[in-house]
């Protein structure tokens, strides 16, 4: 485990003027209310919650929302797995194929692992032969711990899964079949619903993923295999997967700290009122008539989804963000009333995408009280930061 530096240690309990920039920082309390309303959100549709630790990557995080109620964790790589499981998380499911016998041999060691401690690994397959290597690899283990498996069905993703229907009934079954292999239901996500623009279609798009992972639950049943779970859903559709009746389980990750992308889609009315809990602080270096510059680059934050937002700026004084390449960021003044910021100023970015984001830091600042004048309440590790493999 990374150890704080010194420099971080020495800033908890003090101000957030002592925070060195760029810095990505967490709004304790706007995370701990987002918390709250998806536990509410969940109790009240009767479904559980596993939220996706790709976006924070963090044992202690994981472990918060466990606290909170949530059923586990979701990872997308073997060595995310490894380093939740290493900060004491014990319910873990890679929702995503893994075919390297490498990898699978690994996966094989944490399932027993986590089973040794009253814990559970699962894994998403597509295709015969991920399950066949999946089943050698925990036969060469030999460990009698099994692991949970779901297949993955391509419900609009374009990406990963076997089309819904009768193409996921022999993977249910071939599943079922082997030893040391739990069949636990299918894994039925479509990322791109999840950014669309408009709550209409957004609902239209989840209709047809119900449809198909309902069918192809129908056809599984049909042949006598029971599917325990259908599980999917993110942050932009979780309200449509919740009230579909089909879905048993919410893997939705964003919702913790959100960014400026999810805040761009018009909201659904019953979605809960999620928070920016994600901010980079960054300081002003220069200035000049047309503009000013930042600290923060592209090396602070992604830009897959688009640029940061300059965020706690009345609308007339709005500040956009621009392009300055790897170490800078360009500031304008576009509004009427905005002023261009004076040297030294500190300010507030939103990421336009929290996950890699994320993954450019190896600790996040946790800060109660607000950005303005709250305190640094604790240090956050970023566990399984680079887990690429």
């Amino acid at each position: 485990m990374k150890p704080i530096p010194e420099t971080l240690q020495f800033i908890i309990g003090q101000r957030v003027d002592h925070i060195d920039t760029p810095a990505a920082v967490v709004d304790l309390d706007a995370m701990e209310r987002n918390i709250q309303r998806l536990a509410d959100f969940a109790k009240k549709h009767h479904v559980r919650w596993r939220p996706h630790a790709k976006m924070h990557k963090s044992a202690e995080l994981a472990l918060q929302l466990q606290h909170a109620g949530a059923q586990g964790v979701c990872v997308q790589k073997v060595s995310e797995a490894e380093a939740l499981a290493a900060g004491g998380v014990l319910d873990i499911t890679i929702t995503n194929q893994v075919i390297a016998m490498p990898k699978l041999h690994r996966v094989a060691r944490l399932a027993a692992q986590l089973a040794a401690r009253g814990g559970r690994l699962g894994l998403a397959v597509d295709h015969p032969e991920g399950i066949e290597r999946l089943a050698e690899a925990m036969a060469q283990q030999g460990s009698d711990a099994g692991i949970d498996v779901l297949v993955e069905i391509d419900v609009g993703q374009g990406r990963c899964g076997v089309p819904p229907g009768e193409a996921a009934v022999p993977l249910a079954l071939a599943v079922a079949r082997s030893p040391r292999l739990r069949f636990a239901g299918l894994q039925a996500y479509h990322g791109r619903a999840q950014h669309l623009a408009s709550s209409l279609g957004r609902k239209e798009a989840i209709a047809q993923v119900v449809r198909a992972a309902n069918h192809t639950r129908q056809l599984i049943e049909a042949e006598g295999l029971t599917v325990p779970l259908i599980t999917g859903s993110g942050t932009g559709t979780l309200v449509h997967e919740a009230a579909s009746g089909v879905f048993g389980e919410l893997q939705a990750g964003s919702f913790l700290f959100m960014d400026a992308d999810y805040a761009r889609n018009e909201r659904e009315p019953a979605q809960p009122a999620f928070e920016h809990a994600l901010f980079i602080k960054t300081q002003v270096i220069s200035v000049h008539d047309t503009h000013a510059v930042c600290d923060a680059g592209h090396k602070s934050h992604a830009i897959d989804s688009g640029l940061p937002r300059v965020a706690l700026l009345p609308p007339d004084r709005a500040l956009r963000y621009a392009n300055g390449g790897d170490e800078h960021g360009l500031l304008h003044a576009d509004a009427p009333e905005a002023r261009l910021p004076g040297l030294g100023r500190m300010l507030w970015l939103i990421p336009g995408h929290c996950d890699p984001t994320v993954n450019l830091y190896d600790f996040l600042i946790g800060v109660r009280g607000g950005l303005t004048g709250g305190v640094v309440e604790r240090i956050i590790r970023v566990d399984a930061r680079g887990a690429l493999t």
